[in-house]
């Protein structure tokens, strides 16, 4: 099995990826925390010395490096499908699910942990849902493409293991 996990910031990709990850017995790896062991760095700080472009053909040659093993669970950032054509990728070589609740739940779930994530941290509560919807709809083309979606914010591990294994 070859899994990508995508969705927006808050989607749960890091939460579903180690549940899932477990429960097929996959080696489990979130594609931010790859980054940042490689480059030593916070992402924020990445952006912030070395700029966008140069993280995001980290991220993409990261994501091809560890595509190469034969089984796999991935949880991707928010904008790795976006991205040198790595949405072509994920779905020439794996499944691709789209994590993608309700936006007011990604809301609720990133004002919570808003002190983790630079690029959010000084946004208001309206702010913050502004730049999720905007976001979003930009990335929608992208994240579409999945092979799954999975829309519900009150999915179980079960009923998330037979949406991809009976598709």
């Amino acid at each position: 099995m070859k899994i990508f996990l995508l969705g927006f910031m808050g989607a749960g990709k890091s939460y579903w990826g180690k549940q899932l990850a477990d429960h097929w017995n996959l080696p489990y790896y979130d594609l931010d925390e790859v980054i940042v062991e490689a480059e030593e760095m916070a992402i924020s700080d990445i952006f912030a010395t070395k700029g966008e472009d140069y993280f995001r053909e980290k991220e993409s040659m990261l994501l091809r490096e560890l595509s190469r093993q034969e089984n796999f669970l991935i949880s991707c950032g928010g904008g790795t499908p976006c991205f040198q054509d790595n949405m072509d990728f994920m779905n020439d070589k794996g499944t691709t699910i789209w994590i993608n609740p309700p936006l007011e739940t990604m809301v609720e779930r990133l004002t919570r942990k808003k002190h983790k994530r630079p690029l959010i941290q000084d946004l208001d509560d309206q702010d913050l849902a502004d730049f999720v919807e905007k976001k979003l709809a930009e990335r929608r083309p992208f994240y579409e493409q999945s092979r799954h979606i999975i829309t519900s914010d009150n999915i179980t591990l079960d009923t998330f293991t037979k949406n991809i294994e009976h598709a």
